[in-house]
C-alpha cells in the first residue's frame, strides 16, 4: 500500500514532488538527503474543500460541511490501519468566526453532534481524543461535552486524535508568550524546549506530513510552531471525497521524500 522510499544517490536524485507537482521545501539543491520514514507518526489535515463540493452540486455549503464531517469515519481508520499514530485536524479556526452567523452556528451544532454519535465509539477503539485550541466564546455546554470526551478517551493508548477547533496558529504562540511573562521568566531562560511547554498539547511531536485538500497552498494559521519542517501535500480533492486511495497517494509521496530538517550534513 505504501511504496518504500527510494535510495538514490543524493546527486542523481530528482527533488521529489507531490501529486500536484510542487516541489518538497525539502528539496534543497545540493543538500545530502535524509531519508523519511515510510511511515509518517504525526499526519495533520486541513480539510477544505466543503463548501466549493456542496456548490458544485448546487446545494448548499452547510451540505458540504455534513459530508466532510461524515467523511472523517473512513480517512481517521485508514490512517491508523496504515500506521499513523498520531492525526490532528483542521476543523474551526480562530478566523472562521468571521463567517455568517447562520454558518457559524450550524458548524458548533454539527461538530456537537459528532461528538455524542462518534465519542462512544472512538473510545471503544482505542483512539485518544485530544484538543487543540481555546474553550473561550463556546457555550458551557459545548465545553462540557469536549471535556467529557478528552476525560473519556485519556486514558486510551490507540491512536490520538487531535482536533483543532476555535484554534489559530498565531493565538497558540500569543497566548504561550503571555504566560511565560505572566510567570515571569527571565529572557535568558527561554529556548525552544521551554516555549514548547507552553503550547496546547506540548507532548504532540510535530507533524512529518501536512496535508491540505482542495488545491489551495496555504498554511492558513495552522500549526506554526509544529510544522516548521512539515512535509507539505496539496491536493485538488475537496475533503468530502478524499478517500482510502487519496491517502495512500499521500502517504506514498511522503515516503519519497528526501527530509533535511536544515542541516548540509
Amino acid at each position: 500500500m505504501i511504496k518504500q522510499p527510494r535510495n538514490a544517490p543524493p546527486e542523481v536524485a530528482a527533488a521529489p514532488e507531490n501529486d500536484a507537482g510542487v516541489a518538497s521545501a525539502s528539496a534543497v539543491a545540493g543538500a545530502p538527503a535524509v531519508e523519511a520514514s515510510p511511515v509518517p507518526v504525526h499526519v495533520a489535515i486541513i480539510m477544505d474543500g466543503n463548501g466549493r463540493w456542496a456548490q458544485a452540486r448546487r446545494q448548499p455549503r452547510t451540505e458540504g460541511h455534513r459530508a466532510g464531517t461524515g467523511n472523517v469515519r473512513r480517512v481517521i481508520r485508514h490512517l491508523g490501519k496504515s500506521g499513523v499514530q498520531h492525526v490532528t485536524l483542521f476543523a474551526f479556526s480562530t478566523e472562521n468566526w468571521e463567517r455568517p452567523l447562520e454558518e457559524v452556528s450550524f458548524l458548533m451544532s454539527l461538530v456537537r453532534e459528532v461528538i455524542r454519535n462518534e465519542v462512544a465509539d472512538l473510545h471503544r477503539q482505542n483512539v485518544r481524543v485530544r484538543h487543540l485550541g481555546s474553550l473561550e466564546r463556546l457555550a458551557p455546554e459545548f465545553r462540557a461535552e469536549i471535556e467529557d470526551a478528552v476525560a473519556l478517551t485519556g486514558r486510551n493508548t490507540g491512536m490520538t486524535l487531535n482536533v483543532a477547533f476555535n484554534y489559530g496558529g498565531r493565538d497558540e504562540i500569543v497566548r504561550a508568550v503571555r504566560r511565560i511573562v505572566a510567570e515571569g521568566t527571565p529572557a535568558e531562560d527561554i529556548d525552544e524546549a521551554l516555549f514548547r511547554r507552553y503550547l496546547y498539547c506540548p507532548d504532540l511531536p510535530d507533524p512529518d506530513l501536512l496535508i491540505r485538500t482542495g488545491g489551495e497552498f496555504r498554511i492558513s494559521n495552522f500549526l506554526l510552531w509544529q510544522s516548521a519542517y512539515s512535509e507539505f501535500y496539496s491536493t485538488p480533492t475537496h475533503w468530502p471525497d478524499f478517500g482510502p486511495e487519496d491517502v495512500d497517494r499521500a502517504l506514498e509521496a511522503y515516503a519519497r521524500r528526501q527530509r533535511r530538517f536544515g542541516k548540509i550534513d
